[in-house]
């Protein structure tokens, strides 16, 4: 494969660093909304869902969208598009049941939720899954950008008589550094704002190349002419070639890859955990998969549509042995101008600082709340039940945003041997996402599920997962639907599948059998040796993850699959019992307020009593400080009141009546009693540095619930 050096002009540098300034500048100005916290992850959940909805595209595009998406229409054409495709089955689950969960149990991890709708073993578990999954998602990112920038650079070049050798791996590390110091400055509200901006540019940006490619090649008919027959299909061939085929897309993408994008990617959800409410949640969900989704095929694929367009008419403006990851870059190099073709490489800059600072915002949340909070609890340096000073909270925020971004780099060497950023991305898809998608599923959606299901999925699964990625020939090749075997990357869409399989089996056997572990469990425990049995099997269980781990990674061979396929099993079996036997678990209690069965009561706890859902309008007011106190309270005329259809204790958004803020200027609280001064609401000193209102701007009151 050619792979291009040096493209590109000195303009096109100056457009590129002047970007990155921009946003740097842009980041640090939004760092004065984060207060606390709830402000630096969750952005203070003010904003209105068109700011959302523009924000989902920003981090669902990516960088890597744009490189892997042109790849394979470079490569295979329209059927790119599949993966855009999947996802409307599962939206209205996350609508209707995921995310009203999330929001109204006020959860801030999803590693908290397990640990109420399980126990504190299963947080810990999901926790690093969590991690290892950002920490990987950011490592794609920051690959995916080093693959863009390289063909912009020369061989070498000389700074200060200093003469330093390009290599992808240091464009990786200065891109992370330049990434790192936005994320860490700004927050939740700087991506979300930055990403509006930047929405914007990466949809004008594909679609730019996309159409001056059909101009380029002469008009619409000349473009569909020059593609072959097989590029004007919307799905791939069934079951091959090995790289790109449509059983294993719908497998590793569809299934695997869109639940898990929807229902784990922290990083996504602490998008939708920043709207107002859950309603504007919903409306964002729906614009996305409505309006967005298809326009991103498009915007993410039709540069490699054009470029197969240009190689068939003139391969020497654009040969088709070029690098399929280079691709874009390559054809919009070729289709714009200095400076043009600067603003378009920007726009990939975009996509990756978008994606990449969701992702490290992300991790660091999970840090904070998931493992710095317990760690400090079980060192007696808090106590359980209270939350850490937000200062120094904000200071360990900052410091983990540091440490993620480097660890992102270091996930890089993981993919960077798959021949495209499309088949690493799909590993990446197929390996950590099956047990915890299995484990949201089912724990959002059947309240029957257990500690022990969620225990013995997330062990015994990556166990068993662990087996099929050391012997994907007697495993994976039985379910494969007849794709290809490649030795090299054997199975890498197909293998999720597999993997779905053992933690979904897992997971449904010791539920539906949880009556009878409890009946055994009873049973060890009026043996005099009961404690020296569960030891036992504790230390087989040790063992036998231990030996698959050393089996997959040393690529062992000293037992069959068979062998050490039963042992896995029994080790399961163990696993579940074990738990069973140790984890206590109200199954009532803990599920309450946690499944789509009891989403009213969760709203009940969200709001802390009783449910106010009469429908009322909203009250344009002028405020007024009070400085009397800092009560949590705001305080309306009773006439407001009635329009609202609020009574006092019931939750208020307050927010400046400018819609374009798109809810930047905003505070949730509680009314208080009323007052006789139609058209005036009475707020705090807490209020006015949250919300940071303007003196004699009109705001707006709207009753929650």
């Amino acid at each position: 494969m050619e792979i291009m050096k040096n493209i590109g002009t000195q303009t096109d540098w100056i457009v590129l660093v002047i970007y990155m300034i921009t946003m740097l500048l842009f980041g640090t100005y939004f760092a004065k909304y984060n207060k606390d916290t709830n402000d630096f992850f969750f952005g203070g959940r003010r904003f209105s869902w068109w700011l959302i909805a523009m924000s989902i595209v920003a981090t669902g595009i990516s960088s890597h969208s744009f490189i892997k998406y042109s790849a394979m229409g470079f490569k295979y054409g329209f059927s790119s598009s599949m993966s855009y495709i999947n996802d409307w089955f599962f939206v209205p689950l996350f609508m209707f049941g995921w995310l009203p969960i999330i929001v109204y149990s006020k959860i801030r991890s999803i590693p908290e939720y397990f640990e109420r709708r399980f126990s504190p073993a299963a947080r810990f578990l999901v926790t690093i899954l969590q991690l290892l999954y950002l920490t990987g998602y950011v490592g794609i990112g920051f690959l995916t950008m080093g693959k863009a920038i390289l063909p912009l650079m020369p061989e070498s070049m000389s700074i200060f008589g200093i003469n330093f050798h390009i290599t992808l791996m240091g464009l990786i590390w200065i891109t992370a550094v330049i990434t790192g110091a936005y994320i860490t400055f700004g927050g939740q509200t700087a991506v979300i704002f930055t990403d509006l901006v930047q929405g914007m540019m990466l949809i004008f940006a594909g679609l730019l190349v996309f159409f001056l490619g059909i101009s380029f090649v002469g008009g619409w008919d000349a473009f569909w002419n020059l593609l072959p027959t097989s590029w004007k299909l919307p799905f791939a061939g069934y079951n091959s070639p090995a790289e790109f085929n449509s059983v294993g897309i719908f497998w590793e993408d569809a299934i695997a890859g869109s639940v898990g994008f929807l229902f784990m990617n922290m990083g996504l959800i602490m998008r939708f955990m920043a709207t107002k409410n859950v309603h504007e949640g919903r409306k964002a969900a729906a614009a996305n998969i409505l309006f967005m989704l298809p326009i991103s095929a498009v915007v993410v694929g039709g540069g490699g549509w054009v470029a197969k367009a240009i190689s068939e008419m003139n391969p020497d403006i654009l040969s088709p042995n070029t690098n399929p990851d280079t691709v874009f870059v390559v054809v919009a190099n070729i289709l714009t101008g200095p400076g043009v073709f600067g603003f378009v490489v920007a726009a990939i800059a975009a996509a990756l600082m978008s994606t990449v600072s969701t992702l490290v915002n992300a991790a660091s949340a999970i840090y904070v709340n998931d493992v710095d909070k317990p760690l400090r609890i079980w060192l007696k340096k808090l106590d359980r039940g209270k939350r850490l000073d937000e200062k120094k909270a904000m200071v360990v925020a900052r410091l983990s945003t540091v440490a993620f971004t480097f660890l992102g780099v270091l996930a890089v060497y993981a993919f960077v041997s798959y021949p495209t950023i499309y088949q690493a991305h799909a590993f990446f898809h197929a390996t950590l996402t099956p047990p915890l998608m299995i484990a949201i599923f089912l724990g959002a959606f059947w309240k029957k599920y257990t500690p022990a299901g969620l225990v013995t999925t997330v062990i015994g699964g990556i166990s068993l997962m662990l087996l099929g990625n050391r012997f994907p020939y007697e495993l994976i090749r039985p379910i494969a639907h007849g794709t290809p075997f490649d030795p090299v990357h054997p199975y890498t869409y197909m293998s999720a599948l597999y993997n779905l399989i053992v933690c979904g089996a897992l997971a449904v056997l010791v539920t539906v059998f949880q009556r009878q572990l409890k009946k055994l469990s009873t049973k060890i425990y009026k043996n005099k040796r009961h404690n020296l049995i569960m030891y036992g099997m504790i230390a087989f269980s040790v063992a036998m993850v231990l030996t698959d781990v050393l089996v997959t990674l040393l690529r062992l061979d000293f037992a069959s699959v068979e062998v050490l396929f039963s042992l896995s099993l029994i080790m399961s079996f163990f696993v579940a019992l074990i738990t069973t036997h140790y984890v206590k678990y109200d199954p009532e209690a803990q599920t309450t307020g946690l499944t789509i069965w009891s989403i009213h009561k969760a709203k009940e706890f969200f709001k802390g009593g009783k449910l106010n859902e009469r429908e009322g309008e909203k009250a344009f007011v002028h405020w007024k400080l009070i400085t009397d106190d800092n009560e949590d309270i705001i305080n309306f005329s009773e006439k407001d009141m009635r329009k609202m259809e609020a009574h006092p204790g019931d939750l208020v958004y307050l927010c400046d009546a400018r819609k374009y803020l798109g809810g930047l200027k905003s505070v949730h609280t509680v009314y208080g009693e009323p007052h006789n001064e139609d058209g005036i609401v009475y707020i705090r000193k807490r209020h006015l540095e949250s919300g940071l209102f303007i003196e004699g701007r009109i705001l707006y009151g709207e009753k929650e619930m």
